[in-house]
């Protein structure tokens, strides 16, 4: 029997409704500023709406107008929010005087007001940076705060388009090779992969197995903190002679064969490539 005409209205006004309810933004639009774009906004809401009831400890770095914090509240509201700036911010005149917001005034790349910050709130599960935006102080505030990030906790940087103006320590001039703070957030994604890395002289970076994803977006990166300590099905110890070595002769027996070759003569390969790059970094001025 096909439904009446009133039946098929109705239909439809639930539809609408429920596309309605759906559309509704997480964020309130009218604490938008300059700082939190819409399309941070989409972004956000991917990693944050799934944890957004929970309670957070979230740093934020930054606090320019308040605006960004006030939002933060908003959305995380059983959350404290941690808010830090180089300069005095009036609270009372921002309006950041609630429960759930804390202000501290000192430097993003101060080791010892860092310092401060984590023995009052322990570690954090979200830090966002959105300080100074300058290499040195973007690059110096990941290595001082994300040792004290939670596991499964997100650090994100924001504005990172000033990687590409040499005016805040970028270099838009050697994309590839410069120390930018893009580069450096680049070079991140080789943690998670530091098992695989067929370089017996490999010396091991602080990073390694702390790493589970390097996310980039128009002037976001986002890294998720957690254990990676994934063994490689291709090389053992960074090398992938004994690894090789050590499957054929355990399947064949035949241990002389595979140990002149991979032991030897795949050894020696390696060294002279290491040799070469060694070179071809010397002459290109690649430190």
């Amino acid at each position: 029997m096909l439904p009446s005409y009133e039946q098929f209205v109705i239909f439809r006004a639930y539809l609408l409704l429920f596309a309605l309810k759906l559309s509704k933004p997480l964020f309130d639009t009218k604490l938008y500023t300059k700082n939190i774009e819409s399309a941070y906004k989409i972004i956000y809401e991917k990693y944050f709406e799934s944890i957004r009831d929970k309670n957070l400890k979230i740093l934020e770095i930054g606090i320019a107008d308040g605006k960004s914090l006030l939002m933060w509240s908003d959305y995380f509201k059983n959350s404290t929010i941690i808010g830090i700036d180089i300069h005095k911010i009036d609270i009372k005149e921002k309006k950041l005087d609630r429960p759930n917001i804390k202000v501290h005034c000192g430097s993003q790349s101060d080791d010892k007001f860092i310092s401060e910050i984590v023995k009052e709130y322990g570690n954090f599960d979200i830090i966002i940076d959105d300080g100074s935006h300058l290499r040195k102080d973007v690059i110096k505030s990941f290595h001082l705060l994300f040792p004290h990030l939670n596991n499964d906790g997100l650090y994100v940087v924001e504005d990172m388009q000033t990687s590409y103006n040499h005016f805040f320590g970028g270099n838009p001039f050697d994309l590839k090779y410069s120390n930018s703070h893009m580069n450096f957030f680049k070079h991140l994604t080789d943690r998670l992969n530091y098992q695989e890395i067929a370089n017996p002289f490999y010396i091991s970076n602080r990073y390694d197995a702390k790493i589970t994803n390097v996310s980039f977006y128009h002037n976001l990166v986002f890294v998720r903190k957690g254990v990676n300590d994934r063994l490689s099905k291709e090389v053992i110890n960074h090398s992938y002679e004994d690894m090789k070595f050590n499957e054929k002769s355990s399947r064949t027996g035949n241990s002389l064969k595979y140990y002149l070759k991979y032991k030897v003569f795949y050894k020696i390969y390696t060294f002279l490539f290491m040799i070469f790059n060694i070179i071809k970094k010397l002459l290109l001025l690649r430190f």
